[in-house]
């Protein structure tokens, strides 16, 4: 037993600090056993010009100010006392000596609290300091377990208690630690604030079996009744063992299976299920399962589980082997060809057994081979027609996979026959079909107007794609009359192709044949026809009933009746000469004549009475011969 024993430096520290103004100094928290008694050191200072004839002083509980009339712990001018400190206190210090030390017996839990000290040298000087101490009354002695005990390394565990009772001096045993160690007791310690303790040592090697041992040490007062025990787990560390595992394991694909993996650690390790190098699942636990549902070929091999913590790890392996159908087929080889170029295609797949290949194209077998892993296919110099989807089949008594992949060919621009161009009304249109891979570009060549018109105009062209057939449209308003010739030229990186395309429909070009005067004296009379017999029935109707009132039914607008506003000459055949431009839609100059101005476009002109129907027909072709 080693006792520690040395001049009480508190004191010493204390002494040297007088330095002439109010001060006080004293532990900010003590503790002591329920039952025993404790001492409270203190010590105060005051102003050297004040030197009274008598020191007094007053210890409070839990308050320092005396108009809250705090309970009286203790007081030299009085003695009288709060009833829970009468016989419990008394003065250990000298007053005079700036000593104030405080004992404090009989402790009971609610003696708990903190404690003030304060100095009366008479009169107004009277002082209560702000420093106070905490008492704690305990009843358990302080096990103290290093933050981490590992198996296998020596540890120092410590058994403390409060020895601040002057009259009671608690002697230290440990409980439960057979086979861990004979404990040494290190004796009488000083704490830093002037408290004291008893302390106990026990060394020992934990191993990974004493993981939650239950460790005690009791406080006993002699010749009395008090003893105190207290008691700590022992929580050792130490690195996984794998202790459950699955041997090897063989499934059917599309079977369920289930890996087990436990390990005894602690802390618990973190799991992990691997296979080649590639994490599957994990968790911290002390058991993982990984689950396979639906077992594929892929899932075919070695399974490795590995344990680790902080201290160290383990790791087991075990292999799974699947039976399975062939995988989906791996399609290597020509996807892209040139017109007349050799493509070979090789497909390949894996499987157990092996399995029977076969390529088609639009359920046409082009080849097949059995119980081999790889089929070869050769088309030697590819045509158009065999750009396309292809499939690539496996198959055995386990199930079939396939692949489709496309061959695209490439070639020249081709213009299919039904390219053309058709009128209709005052407007002409012109059909390019040009079938091709890469897409073409596609122009259109007026050659009379030295126009040439492309797929960028889409105020003109209009395109459309369907497969490896693009479709061209041109459309020219205002060429019905004289439609002109029209060349369709196609290009890509393989060539250009180019063709004049055919009239079709040349029955509707029956008003261009009869002339622009001719159609607007013939539109004209159809016109008169129509407006007289709608006068005649007019008439008619109201002969047949003559007491038809102006109020009965609003008056039915007759195409007759309809009459136009006059305007300048020069203003209605420049207004006339713009439309036929709009309508041409080309850069070229307009049309000799252009007949696109329909009974619609009158209509929103202003009205004139001077005017009728037929009249302006007549004015208007005579303005568009002009």
């Amino acid at each position: 037993m080693i006792f520690l024993t040395a001049l009480p430096l508190f004191w010493i520290m204390i002494s040297a600090s007088r330095g002439g103004h109010w001060g006080a100094w004293m532990p900010s928290s003590i503790s002591a056993f329920e039952g025993t008694c404790v001492s409270i050191p203190c010590r105060f200072d005051f102003p050297d010009e004040l030197r009274p004839a008598v020191v007094h002083g007053v210890w409070y509980f839990n308050s320092p100010y005396p108009k809250n009339y705090p309970p009286v712990v203790f007081k030299s001018r009085t003695q009288v006392v709060h009833e829970s400190f009468q016989g419990r206190s008394r003065l250990l210090g000298d007053l005079g000596l700036r000593n104030c030390t405080l004992l404090l017996s009989s402790l009971s839990p609610e003696l708990g609290g903190k404690y003030y000290f304060r100095g009366d040298l008479g009169g107004y000087n009277q002082y209560t300091f702000s420093e106070h101490s905490v008492l704690d009354i305990i009843n358990t002695p302080n096990i103290v377990v290093p933050s981490e005990v590992v198996a296998g390394t020596e540890v120092e565990v410590s058994c403390m208690v409060p020895d601040n009772c002057p009259e009671l001096r608690p002697e230290l045993s440990w409980l439960g630690h057979e086979g861990l160690g004979e404990p040494a007791v290190l004796g009488r310690l000083r704490e830093d604030e002037g408290t004291w303790v008893q302390v106990s040592l026990l060394h020992f090697v934990p191993t990974r079996e004493a993981k939650g041992h239950r460790l005690g040490c009791q406080a006993s007062f002699p010749n009395t009744t008090l003893q105190f025990e207290g008691y700590a787990s022992l929580d050792v560390k130490y690195p996984p063992l794998i202790v459950e595992m699955n041997s090897s394991v063989e499934a059917i694909e599309g079977s369920h299976v289930s890996l087990l993996c436990g390990a005894d650690s602690n802390p618990p390790p973190l799991l992990t299920w691997m296979r080649d190098g590639a994490v599957l699942r994990e968790a911290v636990a002390e058991s993982l399962f990984l689950e396979l549902d639906e077992v594929t070929p892929q899932e075919d091999g070695v399974y490795a589980c590995l344990a680790e913590n902080a201290y160290g790890q383990d790791n087991r392996t075990v292999g799974l082997s699947v039976m399975y159908a062939p995988w989906k087929p791996t399609v290597n080889g020509t996807v892209v060809a040139v017109e007349g170029e050799t493509v070979s295609i090789s497909c390949s797949t894996q499987s157990n057994p092996d399995p029977i290949l076969t390529i088609f194209k639009e359920k046409q077998i082009l080849a097949t081979v059995i119980y081999e892993s790889e089929l070869q296919l050769e088309l030697p110099a590819v045509t158009p027609e065999d750009d396309g989807e292809y499939w690539c089949v496996a198959e055995n008594q386990y199930g079939q996979r396939a692949t489709a992949f496309n061959l695209s060919v490439e070639f020249a621009p081709v213009i299919l026959l039904e390219s053309h161009c058709a009128a209709a009304r005052d407007t002409v249109q012109c059909l390019c079909v040009v079938k091709s891979n890469p897409e073409p570009s596609v122009a259109f060549e007026l050659p009379s107007r030295n126009v040439t018109v492309n797929e960028t105009e889409r105020e003109f062209v209009y395109t459309e794609r369907s497969g490896l057939v693009l479709t061209s449209i041109l459309t020219l308003r205002g060429q019905a009359q004289a439609p002109p010739r029209v060349i369709c030229t196609s290009h890509n990186l393989y060539g250009t192709k180019s063709l004049e395309l055919p009239f079709q429909g040349s029955h509707r070009l029956m008003w261009a044949k009869i002339g622009p005067v001719g159609a607007v004296v013939a539109f004209a009379i159809l016109i008169a026809i129509v407006c007289y017999i709608t006068q005649t029935r007019r008439k008619k109707n109201v002969t047949e009933s003559p007491s038809f009132s102006a109020g009965d039914t609003p008056p039915v607008l007759f195409s007759s009746d309809f009459r136009i506003s006059g305007a300048p000459e020069k203003y209605e055949s420049e207004r006339r000469l713009g439309s036929e431009r709009r309508l041409l839609g080309l850069r070229g100059e307009p049309p000799e004549l252009d007949l696109s101005y329909s009974h619609s476009d009158l209509g929103k002109r202003p009205t004139k009475d001077s005017y009728t129907l037929t009249e302006e027909l007549a004015e208007y072709a005579e303005i568009r011969v002009k």
